[in-house]
């Protein structure tokens, strides 16, 4: 779901929307950025609002997700958490001036939240839907997945290669460890195994390039 359309389904005046989505573009298209852009969450929009429809989610549920997932990345300077608590007032303050009603600002912004720790009840199925899209490049063919890799190694690119190199393993470790990667049956029938084994590849390649590791 588009921009103009989710910002109407909620009852939200559009016009007013259209100077948060150019605003909402100049961020995404900030240099910094080689993964988290326009077209990330392009995707995220793209897939989060198939599940919602899968989960038979009302038009304004899936209004909410797809204002989620348009604004979850939209301040980032690779601070996890901060990046995230920002990007959630921004879509307060954004929402709120288009006259969106107060209680579904109030969840768009705690949909955003539950992208920093990728966690919410397992009963919220709009959550479900926003943080198994956010996350469904770990599955996808194994050149978008190196694309993805190297374009947030080049997000953090203040940290050496020894530092990026541990702390990526790291991260790969914890993901690999999980019980499961999606919180639902279709995301995890679409897309876990793929996932797992691109993150196995990765983490290989990190642990062969580590000196220290035996």
């Amino acid at each position: 779901m588009d921009w103009p359309t989710a910002i109407t389904r909620l009852g939200g005046d559009h016009r007013i929307a259209a100077v948060a989505w150019n605003d909402l573009q100049t961020r995404y298209a900030e240099p910094h950025r080689r993964y988290h852009d326009l077209r990330h969450v392009t995707a995220v929009a793209r897939d989060s609002g198939a599940l919602a429809v899968a989960f038979g989610l009302s038009s304004r549920e899936r209004a909410l997700v797809a204002i989620a997932a348009w604004t979850h990345d939209v301040v980032y300077d690779a601070r996890p958490g901060e990046d995230e608590q920002a990007s959630a007032a921004w879509t307060r303050e954004e929402l709120t001036n288009a006259r969106v009603p107060a209680a579904e600002v109030t969840r768009a912004e705690d949909l955003v939240l539950s992208t920093i720790h990728h966690s919410a009840p397992d009963d919220d199925l709009l959550a479900t839907a926003l943080l198994d899209a956010d996350l469904a490049i770990l599955g996808s063919p194994p050149s978008s997945y190196a694309e993805y890799a190297n374009g947030v190694r080049e997000e953090y690119s203040i940290y050496s290669d020894e530092d990026w190199r541990t702390g990526r393993a790291s991260v790969l470790e914890n993901l690999l460890a999980r019980p499961r990667l999606y919180r639902s049956d279709i995301a995890r029938a679409r897309w876990e195994s793929k996932a797992r084994e691109n993150l196995a590849n990765e983490l290989t390649r990190w642990r062969d390039a580590d000196p220290h590791h035996r």
